[in-house]
């Protein structure tokens, strides 16, 4: 009988182990699964919303509501039901850098969002066996989860058909400059006729990509109908010629403006979500030394992105982010987030003589459009604001972003004590 006895114990730990352990498993692996989304959610938001003076209440609360979701999704019964009943059973912290510190609402300029779970309380089924066995050390049956998520950078597919100069010698991006960019800079994305050439006469910061040649491709790659992933180090064909038509027709979709054999393209190319700009549009002066940006006759100045004349402020990048951080008030309901947003290349352009030329790309900008593109051959600059970073459509990269040009949101593993010793629960 004692046998049978210590043998039923045996039989009852070991019951416990297989349902309960199991049990334990697939919820831990439901939950990590739903914190990692919510994780990713919550960055997502918080790249987009960053201007909105609230950014870290609306990133907690898509990560929050993500992780509701998934609760409520087949199989999440106890999930869901833990949730219900716990209003601070998940913790959302945010954070200027993947090894922390994290906390709500975290910093102004923070980029990376936590999700954690500390205590998730399990349903026991054998689990009383250890509670006779053990009594008051017998451990709680419960898992936990955490998972950290924010921007990477990542070489563009979405490249722009645009090219602009940099220099391979002014690249410290402790100081805020990326191959002589710094964020807000005003710049001439595209020349138009009669302007001073960057790359040799016959160009206008047109480029090729790769299989595509002609106007028609120009037009329907500037309206983002063109994908081509490149890389630092590949080498970009310049594509002679203004191409006035093809260039306002691709750029200005990303207005909702469609002219030409881009009306009723709306579905295929829709505007960004804020697509005011300024009225008189800006305009280049060449006629003076050195050359420069104008509004209604005076010079524009940029000061940390925000554009201004002598008399006057003008719309900018800083103004677009803190409209889209209020849509969906006042936004196109038809916009994408960052239609006015272009990937270009940055090209080591020193040597480089006209017509079809090959040139090394150094890496990638993010610049912000700032106004529609005229049919005008002398006027059918476009201009644009240098822009750190934007969102990404390639393969995420393996550090946390410490770069210029598109970001990726992806998971990190997940550090504590800020001394970068990593989690055992992410």
């Amino acid at each position: 009988m004692v046998l049978v006895v210590f043998a039923l114990v045996a039989m009852l730990a070991m019951a416990a182990l297989a349902l309960d352990g199991g049990h334990m498993l697939l919820n831990k692996t439901r939950l990590q699964n739903s914190v990692d989304a919510a994780a990713l959610s919550g960055a997502k938001t918080l790249q987009q919303v960053m201007g909105s003076g609230n950014a870290s209440t609306l990133s907690k609360e898509a990560a929050l509501a993500t992780l509701t979701l998934n609760a409520a999704a087949a199989g999440n019964n106890e999930l869901a039901a833990a949730m219900s009943a716990n209003a601070g059973f998940a913790v959302v912290e945010l954070s200027n850098s993947v090894y922390g510190p994290f906390a709500f609402p975290g910093p102004a300029n923070a980029r990376y969002v936590r999700v954690s779970v500390p205590d998730y309380p399990l349903t026991g089924f054998f689990w009383g066996v250890f509670n006779n066995i053990l009594g008051n050390a017998s451990p709680q049956k419960a898992v936990a989860a955490v998972a950290t998520a924010g921007p990477s950078p990542s070489s563009p597919c979405d490249i722009a058909p645009l090219m602009v100069c940099g220099d391979p010698n002014a690249y410290n991006p402790g100081n805020g400059v990326f191959w002589g960019y710094r964020f807000g800079d005003l710049e001439v994305l595209k020349s138009a006729a009669g302007n001073a050439p960057a790359i040799g006469p016959g160009n206008f910061q047109l480029i090729r990509l790769e299989g595509n040649a002609g106007a028609a491709d120009v037009r329907k790659a500037l309206a983002g109908g063109i994908d081509q992933c490149n890389t630092v180090g590949d080498d970009v064909d310049t594509e002679p010629g203004n191409a006035v038509g093809p260039v306002s027709d691709g750029i200005n979709t990303r207005f909702g403006q469609y002219d030409g054999t881009m009306k009723g393209t709306s579905a295929s190319y829709p505007p960004d979500l804020v697509t005011s700009f300024n009225n008189p549009a800006m305009t280049y002066n060449d006629s003076v030394s050195p050359p420069r940006v104008e509004h209604q006759g005076q010079p524009v100045q940029s000061n940390n992105g925000n554009l201004s004349t002598a008399t006057s402020s003008l719309l900018d990048y800083n103004d677009w982010v803190a409209s889209v951080g209020n849509c969906p008030s006042g936004c196109e309901p038809n916009g994408v987030f960052e239609r006015r947003m272009l990937k270009i290349v940055v090209g080591n352009c020193d040597g480089e003589s006209g017509g079809q030329t090959t040139v090394p790309v150094l890496g990638f900008g993010c610049f912000f459009l700032l106004q529609t593109v005229s049919q005008k051959g002398n006027e059918a600059q476009i201009f644009g604001q240098f822009v750190k970073e934007c969102d990404g459509d390639n393969v995420a990269g393996p550090t946390p972003a410490n770069d210029s040009g598109p970001q990726i949101i992806q998971l990190y593993k997940t550090y504590i004590d800020n001394n970068r010793t990593p989690s055992s629960d992410s």
